[in-house]
């Protein structure tokens, strides 16, 4: 193996994966207004999909790359998506300390269900398959041992963002507060929605 190009990719998954970004915001502010606990279902079916969409796009890299229209779509869907979630957190209610009423939680299934429209999650892998595709030898077993290395960085980067977004909780516990919270990672989500559709 090339441990030069091994470096290299770590180089760029890592920073990729802590990065602000549509799971990562999303968990944030997930944790800020439910709990760190309350967050790992939906961190669970992040890595899940983000995994399961690294595998495809390493099986499918070259017919995907050659099909402009299918990515624009796409990375159009996901941005739409991210910007609603975005909308959804602004608009959401602070809770009071004697409020039972929570925000709606989201589960294992919207993490994994985001990654199909996730403009990131592709752009990463696509850039994955095309630098690093054969680093670990031809064939789809090199692909899965990419995926492997990147869920290893991604999952601690979700549950980092998770965690952020708790202690800003504690440190916002006003109503007042709380729901400069919401609106400021709702906005950034809708940020990055915006971010996803520019030109890079």
């Amino acid at each position: 193996m090339d441990w030069t190009a091994f470096l290299a990719l770590l180089v760029f998954i890592v920073p990729m994966c802590f990065s602000p970004g549509p799971n990562n915001m999303l968990c944030a502010a997930h944790g800020a207004q439910h709990g760190f606990r309350a967050t790992l279902p939906l961190t669970w079916g992040m890595v899940v999909g983000w995994s399961t969409l690294g595998i495809a796009v390493g099986m499918a890299t070259a017919s995907i790359e050659s099909n402009e229209a299918v990515f624009d779509a796409l990375t159009y869907a996901g941005a739409a998506y991210i910007a609603y979630l975005g909308i959804s957190i602004a608009r959401s209610q602070a809770k009071s300390s004697g409020d039972s009423k929570e925000t709606q939680r989201l589960g294992f299934r919207t993490g994994a269900a985001l990654q199909l429209v996730n403009g990131k999650a592709w752009v990463h892998f696509l850039a994955l398959m095309a630098a690093w595709g054969t680093l670990f030898g031809e064939g789809i077993g090199s692909k899965i041992i990419l995926v492997a290395i990147n869920a290893l960085a991604g999952y601690p980067a979700v549950l980092t963002w998770a965690m952020f977004g708790t202690r800003l909780s504690t440190m916002l516990n006003s109503p007042q507060n709380a729901r400069r919270l919401n609106m400021s990672l709702g906005l950034s989500l809708v940020l990055v929605a915006i971010w996803v559709v520019m030109p890079h």
